[in-house]
């Protein structure tokens, strides 16, 4: 088994890493390169124009929409080295990553040409109505009604946990369009304008970041039909072959790594004497950085070959939340009462590491999925 990386990605990291460190020091650093932080949304978008410029913010997308033909493996460089600066993309990366490529695959002509080239120009930014006050984990169980009125949807409902809705220009929304189906049927995507008349969005203050959750509230809010996304009623199973690409989509364990690796330097640096238990909380944050990492090469390795969503995906996104989380607590345990400092190395991982298990399907709904799908245990 070969586990070196092809010369053509070796060559395209190396020009990565050279733009990004010629672009982010002294825009993005520090307090300032954190998701959801009042500094990311400005410069965000700033900067994923600046990709697209280069051709990097949607390298995987055919050239018809922008893209360049990149591999799975090259957009893995592109992830890695973003995440383990903080993803100064901000929301784009959820755009590029699972958004767009959901749009191409189930989309109209009108509807890709309309929301594609804004999303490969760095000019847009979505946001996901999944999650409900009673529909978190299981989403499934929505009740957010769309209900069909000429060519317009007419829908009623509250999304909550919805990251950057405060900011977004559009909603990939999740409605229930024939509430007498089953559970996983009934179910419809809507293209949502974000400045819908009876919308209203309110911020959820949290210690995770500015923009990390609002809660959508819906009245009355007309949606054209011809904003639909695929069938109607099938939504479920396009929904869930956009988070097979969402779950390895942001590489958090490549951001947990730099972060320990940071506070080890800065632990160093101050002459701090390292315990013993201190010493096993970084050995276990630090091999299970390296075994998200390459259970992410092996999700990465079955798209290269062009294989279908496989329960690997869960299996990852499980490896990546344990991996935020021991980084945090072997971060907490480096830095001692530093964690109390807002802003620390330690505060910051343990916020997101908080996130992590929240983002793209609970770090619990996840568990049961592997124990399903991939080591066929019985429900109960």
């Amino acid at each position: 088994m070969e586990f070196d990386w092809a010369e053509e990605d070796v060559s395209y990291r190396s020009e990565l890493q050279a733009f990004l460190q010629d672009e982010l020091p002294g825009r993005w650093e520090g307090a300032t390169a954190v998701l959801g932080s009042a500094e990311n949304a400005e410069y965000s978008r700033r900067f994923a124009g600046l990709l697209a410029d280069e051709g990097w913010l949607t390298p995987h997308w055919p050239a018809e929409w922008g893209g360049t033909g990149a591999t799975p493996w090259m957009l893995a460089v592109l992830g890695e080295e973003l995440w383990s600066r903080g993803e100064p993309r901000g929301p784009q990366y959820m755009n590029v990553n699972w958004i767009g490529p959901s749009i191409m695959a189930h989309g109209t002509a009108e509807q890709c040409e309309r929301y594609l080239p804004p999303i490969a120009a760095g000019d847009v930014i979505w946001c996901q109505g999944f999650s409900e006050p009673e529909a978190g984990t299981d989403l499934a169980s929505l009740r957010t009604r769309a209900v069909p009125d000429g060519d317009h949807y007419v829908v009623n409902g509250s999304k909550i946990w919805t990251s950057y809705g405060d900011i977004a220009d559009h909603c990939y929304l999740l409605v229930r369009t024939d509430p007498g189906a089953e559970r996983h049927h009934g179910i419809s995507v809507l293209l949502m304008d974000m400045d819908s008349p009876g919308l209203e969005v309110r911020p959820i203050p949290g210690m995770v970041g500015e923009h990390s959750f609002t809660e959508l509230f819906l009245s009355d809010v007309r949606v054209p039909a011809a904003n639909r996304l695929g069938p109607e009623n099938e939504g479920w199973a396009v929904v869930r072959e956009a988070l097979s690409f969402e779950r390895v989509g942001a590489p958090r364990w490549a951001r947990a790594a730099y972060v320990l690796d940071e506070t080890l330097q800065w632990a160093r640096e101050l002459g701090r004497v390292i315990e013993e238990s201190t010493v096993e909380a970084v050995g276990r944050a630090k091999a299970a950085c390296e075994a998200a990492r390459m259970l992410c090469y092996r999700v990465i390795d079955e798209r290269a070959r062009d294989l279908p969503p496989s329960p690997h995906a869960n299996v990852a996104r499980v490896a990546m939340v344990q991996a935020e989380r021991l980084t945090a607590d072997a971060c907490a345990a480096l830095q001692g009462n530093e964690i109390m400092r807002y802003g620390s190395s330690s505060d910051l991982q343990t916020r997101k590491s908080l996130a992590a298990g929240v983002a793209a399907g609970t770090y619990e709904v996840q568990l049961n999925l592997v124990a399903r799908r991939h080591l066929g245990l019985p429900k109960s």
